[in-house]
């Protein structure tokens, strides 16, 4: 098999080349299209394509929360290291990530629970916008749900992509229920810290276009 000659700077954009190539005639819901290419573009895997749901009108409602400085909550490190932060800021949001926080891992011990789950109560209390960006804490999902549901949080919106077996495909059902959330969620089994940190990238990228 014969490599490919393609320059360093390059490399991106034909990589995007032969997504948008092997995808063919896809139909994409106004402002997703970008979102599901760099899904694609981080994992290889072109099931992102079929089962990344959107809420109705979710890209221009998170867009627009982005530019009234809204943060992003994330329930790893490495969710909250792979988000542009310079870029969020430019808006006035920063990212905020509880997991390892003492007073969370204390009261999550406390009460035989998740940190996750303790982390969005954590992110409840702050008097902030937000945004949560969930790739890997099913537990997360179902603690927002709770709280949304309570009506003690009102999320700007929910991107629920958590990876792995235990009550994520579950999790992810119930984000689907909400009826004022915008959500971006991924069905199924897939997802990821990085899969939730590069939708988070490809909405900033976005806004520095001026798709909306």
């Amino acid at each position: 098999m014969e490599l490919e000659k393609v320059l360093p700077e390059e490399i991106e954009k034909r990589s995007f080349e032969i997504i948008t190539e092997e995808l063919g005639n896809h139909s994409f819901l106004p402002g997703t299209e970008q979102i599901v290419k760099r899904c694609i573009h981080t994992s290889a895997d072109f099931e992102y394509a079929k089962n990344l749901v959107f809420s109705e009108n979710a890209v221009e409602k998170i867009l627009e929360s982005i530019r009234n400085g809204a943060s992003v909550v994330t329930d790893t490190q490495m969710g909250k290291a792979g988000i542009n932060k310079k870029r969020l800021k430019e808006y006035g949001g920063e990212v905020h990530c509880f997991m390892s926080d003492e007073d969370v891992a204390a009261e999550a011990k406390r009460r035989g629970t998740t940190r996750a789950a303790v982390s969005m109560e954590k992110a409840a209390g702050l008097d902030e916008k937000m945004i949560f960006a969930i790739g890997n804490a099913p537990t997360a999902l179902v603690r927002l749900y709770e709280l949304i549901s309570e009506g003690k949080l009102k999320p700007e919106a929910v991107i629920a992509v958590p990876v792995g077996f235990v009550n994520v495909v579950q999790s992810k059902e119930l984000i689907l229920t909400l009826k004022d959330t915008p959500y971006i969620v991924a069905r199924g089994r897939k997802g990821g810290s990085n899969i939730a940190a590069c939708i988070c990238n490809a909405l900033l990228y976005q806004l520095g276009t001026g798709y909306f």
